[in-house]
């Protein structure tokens, strides 16, 4: 493990999201609400640090989405940088600096690096053929070969994935390849390209992740050491590309930075536009630390990939710890993009203002630390209202409502302790130790129980007391018991800073503290005798359930539409004569009574009239219907089948049904009402 050390400084930084759309919950989980928890903690310690992000503005998906929408790519990062950075400030991620890379100064930044490596020598040069198209007169990156995919027939796979079934690609193994842009079929032609020569810092790399950082997270080692033990290959870090940074060659046109080698460089960029006269000391002093927060996806890039261009460059030092979140699904599902499956930042803010803290809680209470984890409506409910309003409201409010009843708001003296008392500090005697510990070893679901288990202490300690029943007879004891209560709430003040800022900003004001002293965590002297708080507001309210309601009817519109979206109709089947189709005998009857078959979920029993003698027909639609929403109801039958025995039920006949998108069966029946018996022609 490495030698734990001391640092003068740190400097955080965030992966880049693409400038393509709108911040999802997924990115917020698995990077941006972690880091700025770590950030706000160390400002909370009085540590020098800044927390740096911003947008990735260059790369294929941002091409292909100007392309579609017919506006410049320019146009798409500009719209969707501003949006990201409002969302982001919106929720409270403490940013020193938003940043994006299509600046002045990253461009030069960029350029400077790539020279330094050219110069140097640390590339390697590579022709090969790559995919044209001649009507476009453009070479084709992955994204713009589209064709079937050769593992799951999926006829709309791109040249790097299939998103049917998930696999990576090369764009040479598809089947039918085809230009997105023109419908062509492309050609391939001869390019040249430069390369980083990853195998050539393999032995580097070893030794500074798998001798130097065991203590990483598990996820993150294990992905470096397999990786590594798999062998490291060169990598291209040009392109054919008319969106980037040009390549800085002369005589070169047409090609422009790899994005994976220019997008961690705006790290560095972004930090000079926030300093530009010392911005060295936070990347080149050994005294100063490097932390990236970062997703899973990318890992690679920066413990492998990174870490290798800085070898090569110079002058810089290493990353010191790259906290890496596994995913965070959606209702059970992946959260996709593309197919909208997702919940949206900017548009969480629009249907929970004011609920900032509530989404920081629960993504951070159910943070994908160890391994991916699940995000639902009902369980964002239920921690809103079981512990936020339950637990911290609950205690916060009854401290400071019985301050005000008793003592005018004022802070009551502090008498003789007793055994309650005792057994309340002794339970968070040790909060800051322990909830500092967690935070600085990224163990963020841990830290934000030791908050919240000093409300739960508060609340405890008052149930406990019962200083209501006690102020007919002691006032004394009274005294002593709030005193206790309200030191409590200003030690949930300070505990909850990196996780809940609205909330904490707020419980601060309500007492009157001027500053946030983290050395003061645990003690019962945060506020002085006499102190003069204001008067109590709720921190949280409950969430109704028709607030959530609108939540899961929006992302099952959402799984509807995808599902027609991608419906492709069944072959039609082998051909039937016209008397084929007269031999069925096909029906409309009304359903009088149903019900469902025992010890058989799929069936139900339907009683139809017919408009002859009525007949019984057993249906597979248990799962779409209940029961009573059939009587009533009219249907088509084929009345002309033997009968069928079904769990000992005679079925006379069969009931039309369609099958839509998502599989779900619909009962046929007349658009109007008709005489039951009546043949359908």
């Amino acid at each position: 493990m490495a030698e734990e050390k001391k640092f003068k400084r740190t400097l955080v930084t965030t992966a880049l999201p693409y400038a393509n759309g709108p911040v999802h919950i997924g990115h917020l989980a698995g990077v941006y609400v972690p880091a700025d928890i770590y950030a706000r903690y160390l400002r909370l310690r009085g540590e020098d640090v800044i927390l740096v992000g911003g947008s990735d503005e260059h790369g294929v998906p941002i091409t292909i989405k100007a392309m579609k929408e017919g506006v410049t790519p320019q146009d798409i990062v500009d719209r969707y940088h501003k949006l990201i950075k409002e969302s982001m400030e919106g929720l409270g991620i403490s940013f020193d600096v938003y940043g994006r890379t299509t600046s002045a100064t990253h461009r030069v930044t960029a350029t400077d690096f790539f020279k330094t490596l050219y110069d140097k020598g640390e590339f390697i040069e590579k022709t090969s053929q790559q995919y044209y198209d001649e009507e476009a007169d453009q070479w084709l990156a992955d994204r713009y070969i589209v064709g079937t995919c050769p593992h799951c027939g999926n006829e709309r796979a791109y040249g790097d994935q299939c998103e049917s079934c998930g696999t990576s690609l090369n764009a040479t193994d598809l089947i039918n390849p085809h230009s997105a842009i023109t419908g062509n079929v492309p050609v391939r032609k001869e390019t040249k390209h430069w390369y980083m020569p990853l195998d050539k810092w393999e032995p580097k790399l070893r030794e500074w992740i798998l001798e130097g950082h065991k203590e990483w997270r598990t996820n993150v080692y294990g992905q470096c050491k397999s990786w590594l033990e798999g062998g490291l290959q060169p990598r291209a870090v040009t392109r054919d590309l008319n969106w980037g940074i040009p390549v800085p060659i002369e005589g070169v046109e047409g090609k422009v930075l790899y994005v994976w080698f220019d997008a961690p460089i705006g790290y560095i960029s972004i930090t000079k536009d926030l300093l530009p006269d010392t911005w060295e000391r936070y990347w080149k002093d050994p005294e100063s630390r490097i932390i990236h927060f970062i997703g899973k996806d990318n890992i690679v890039f920066h413990c492998l990939i990174f870490p290798a261009m800085l070898m090569a460059h110079g002058g810089y030092h290493l990353p010191d710890n790259v906290p890496s979140n596994e995913f965070i699904t959606l209702e059970g599902e992946k959260i996709s993009t593309s197919r909208n499956w997702a919940v949206w930042l900017h548009e969480y803010l629009a249907d929970f203002p004011g609920k900032q803290d509530v989404l920081r809680y629960v993504l951070t209470a159910n943070a994908p630390e160890a391994k991916d984890n699940d995000f639902t409506w009902r369980d964002f409910q239920a921690r809103n209202n079981n512990e936020l309003v339950a637990i911290l409201c609950n205690f916060v409010n009854r401290a400071l409502v019985l301050t005000h009843k008793y003592f005018e708001g004022k802070v009551p003296p502090c008498h003789e302790l007793t055994e309650q008392e005792t057994a309340a500090l002794n339970e968070f005697k040790d909060v800051k130790e322990t909830l500092g510990r967690n935070i600085e070893t990224f163990h963020f679901r841990e830290a934000l129980k030791d908050a919240m288990g000093l409300a739960r202490i508060g609340n405890k300690y008052l149930a406990d007391t019962e200083p209501w029943k006690l102020a007919k007879t002691d006032m004394a004891r009274v005294e002593t018991i709030l005193h206790v209560a309200v030191q409590i709430a200003a030690n949930l003040a300070i505990a909850f800073e990196p996780f809940l800022p609205f909330s904490a900003a707020r419980l601060r004001k309500m007492l009157g503290m001027a500053d946030v002293n983290w050395d003061k965590l645990g003690c019962l002297d945060i506020l002085p005798v006499g102190h003069q708080i204001e008067q109590p507001e709720l921190l949280f309210e409950k969430i109704p359930d028709e607030d959530i309601d609108k939540q899961i009817q929006r992302l099952e519109r959402i799984k509807q539409e995808n599902l027609l979206n991608n419906f492709t109709p069944k072959a039609v089947a082998q051909p039937c004569t016209f008397d084929d189709f007269l031999k069925l005998d096909i029906r409309v009857g009304t359903v009088t009574a149903c019900e469902k078959v025992k010890k058989a979920d799929k069936l139900l029993k339907l009683t139809i009239d017919d408009g002859l003698k009525g007949r019984t027909i057993v249906s597979g639609i248990a799962k779409y219907y209940v029961p009573e929403d059939l009587v009533g109801q009219q249907v088509c039958f084929i009345a002309n089948f033997p009968p069928r025995q079904f769990k000992g039920i005679e079925s006379q006949g069969m009931i039309l049904s369609a099958e839509d998108a998502d599989g779900r069966l619909i009962v046929v029946g007349p658009q109007g009402s008709v005489k039951p018996g009546v043949q359908v022609k």
